[in-house]
């Protein structure tokens, strides 16, 4: 297939099922992690370690597929992490204790990393500039539907058939993708690297990154801003069913209230990207992070009763959140055209690894309230914050002195 073929819109709509493998695979099931605790008579920490397992799991493979596919080829690698996964899938549905669904849950993200990474190289591949951009364009307004569905389908499937139910849709989405990638995804790297997986050639590559104050600084600011989004995700259903007592299947409703604010942001983050600047639009966002979760960790504290004093401050920290990511990510991959890969898997593994700790950490401290996620959120937020400004800033300001 030519590099300058136009975007074929049922390859396109394989592509972004890829990329929405990890976003469907940890909302999907949200609403049912309460009812879980009884299912398996265990802790709210056992039952949100599924959610920094498979987190941890993803974050390991993001440094693995990417050289695996340079050096294999994209469709090997792609289809290996899919079968992977459906098998994962399976085990998930028919674990029978916590220990084995956490681990079946590791195991899944593993596959499922190889969608987004694989599938973002094929479009790479594939695809010239223009053609590109109106590719990712199309899968970045597509993926944004993803967390917005997935927690409300998976309330509905949860009051109808059981907890199960969710990990059974998650067999059927996998092998649904594993199809269509036969059917329809040709091997697009015509010129695999020997020397991809080379561990010397890679760690030379993150020690200049993580040496480089600009990259560091705004990767900090990535992982810790997902650091807040992911705590979110971990305590969201326990905080809005059990301590607030909004039923599994509206769970949906109140987490898409969330994410729209998330989304606002990247929308406006596009709109204005380019007459503000990039620099501009992270200060506020993470000032608004900060506002917005430092708010709400009070009115945690002060235990203000109801749905809104929660939900009001979480739109509001998305909405910072939506400045932050994008703009924060392409600020940290700006200064490394050469070894964009390298870094945009090390930029992952920090963020991931952040958003597992900081999902672990709400499970370790609940108490059936609302303050372990909100003070969590809060704390994320001032992290992202003062490292913005500490490292990334200041490393722009020397490379402007430089100069």
């Amino acid at each position: 297939m030519s590099g300058r073929a136009a975007p074929r819109p049922a390859l396109l709509v394989v592509l972004t099922g890829l990329v929405a493998v990890g976003p469907v695979s940890t909302d999907l099931y949200l609403p049912s992690l309460p009812r879980m605790t009884e299912a398996f008579d265990t802790s709210v920490g056992a039952v949100q370690l599924t959610l920094s397992a498979f987190l941890a799991g993803f974050a390991l493979a993001m440094l693995i597929h990417g050289p695996l596919s340079d050096r294999f080829g994209r469709r090997p690698v792609l289809l290996g992490g899919l079968t992977l996964y459906v098998a994962a899938s399976g085990a998930c549905l028919v674990a029978p204790g916590m220990p084995a669904l956490i681990g079946a849950r590791f195991v899944q993200a593993l596959g499922a990393c190889a969608g987004p990474v694989v599938g973002r190289a094929v479009v790479r591949d594939l695809y010239d500039p223009k053609g590109a951009a109106r590719a990712l364009s199309f899968m970045s307004s597509a993926m944004a539907l993803a967390p917005l569905a997935a927690p409300i389908l998976g309330g509905w499937l949860h009051t109808w058939f059981g907890w199960q139910a969710n990990f059974a849709a998650l067999v059927l989405f996998g092998t649904a993708l594993l199809v269509a990638a036969l059917a329809l995804l040709p091997e697009t790297n015509t010129a695999t690297d020997p020397d991809a997986l080379d561990p010397g050639r890679m760690a030379a590559n993150y020690r200049t990154l993580l040496a480089h104050p600009g990259y560091l600084g705004h990767t900090l600011c990535v992982a810790f801003a997902f650091g807040g989004l992911f705590a979110f995700i971990s305590g969201a259903s326990f905080v809005f069913v059990d301590v607030l007592g909004v039923a599994p299947e509206n769970f949906g409703f109140c987490f898409a209230t969330v994410v729209a604010g998330y989304v606002a942001g990247t929308f406006g983050s596009g709109r204005w990207g380019g007459r503000i600047g990039h620099d501009h639009l992270l200060r506020a966002g993470t000032a608004l992070q900060v506002a917005a979760g430092v708010v709400g960790a009070g009115l945690a504290w002060y235990g203000v009763p109801g749905v809104a004093p929660v939900l009001g401050p979480l739109a509001l920290f998305f909405l910072g959140t939506g400045f932050v990511l994008p703009n924060a990510m392409a600020g940290a991959l700006a200064p490394f055209p050469a070894i964009a890969g390298a870094a945009s898997a090390l930029l992952g593994f920090l963020q991931m690894t952040v958003g597992g700790l900081a999902g672990a950490a709400v499970g370790h401290l609940h108490d059936g309230t609302t303050l372990p996620m909100t003070a969590t959120i809060a704390a994320m937020a001032v992290a992202a914050f003062i490292l913005y400004r500490a490292v990334a800033r200041r490393g722009l300001a020397a490379m402007a002195d430089s100069r």
